[in-house]
């Protein structure tokens, strides 16, 4: 038997944190190993508890989501943890820079339980949780703000199909998208996809489009 998916629920809310924990341990295949109140108390129970996931909230006590989601999925750290941001629309520009600390995607506070439970056991299997229509929403919003970094390279060891692939992973189109944009079948799609997350040293299509906005490749 696979051993279930173990979750560390990190906000503020009591009511919201007592909420997401009840629904999660209520699944067969999940187990709610802890719960906390700011990023700091985060941190330290991540350490202590080794969860798969974190269920993290940005806007907290002590050392906010951001912070916390750097101190355990940043670059350079040495076991990093899985983190899902949990936010609201009017959280958009921290939830990007969660994205940038390290967190493999996020969802909005309403979402319905088995959008929770769906991100949760996305990010647990290696994958980024990060819905086309909210990456168009975020990242257009603040493309402005999105700078290319100082001496961004000019060749990054892409095809000119994988360069197109990931400007339309940048643009928010999911693979049935991009399969459906560029008549290839998913399969291929999901190929490129790979190749692409290889060649950059990139973790997920989160990173990937974080990537291609901070290199100028897209803009």
């Amino acid at each position: 038997m696979t051993a279930p998916i173990r979750v560390l629920v990190c906000d503020d809310q009591a009511l919201i944190r007592t909420g997401f924990a009840t629904i999660i341990g209520a699944q067969p295949d999940m187990e709610a190993v802890g719960e906390c109140g700011d990023g700091r108390a985060a941190v330290d129970l991540a350490g202590r508890l080794r969860p798969d996931v974190v269920v993290m909230d940005v806007r907290m006590p002590v050392l906010d989501g951001i912070e916390a989601t750097r101190l355990l999925a940043g670059a350079g750290v040495a076991h990093p943890v899985k983190v899902l941001v949990v936010t609201t629309f009017n959280l958009d520009e921290y939830v990007y820079e969660a994205l940038r600390a390290g967190a493999s995607g996020f969802l909005l506070k309403d979402a319905p339980p088995a959008q929770l439970l769906h991100g949760i056991r996305t990010v647990a299997s290696g994958a980024a949780l990060l819905a086309p229509e909210v990456t168009r929403q975020l990242v257009g919003r603040y493309a402005a703000r999105i700078r290319p970094a100082e001496g961004a390279p000019a060749d990054v060891g892409l095809t000119p199909r994988e360069l197109e692939v990931l400007r339309l992973i940048a643009d928010g189109l999911s693979n049935s998208e991009i399969a459906a944009r560029l008549v290839i079948s998913q399969e291929t799609v999901k190929t490129y996809v790979s190749r692409i997350l290889t060649k950059l040293d990139l973790r997920d299509r989160v990173q990937a489009v974080v990537y291609a906005y901070r290199t100028g490749l897209v803009t």
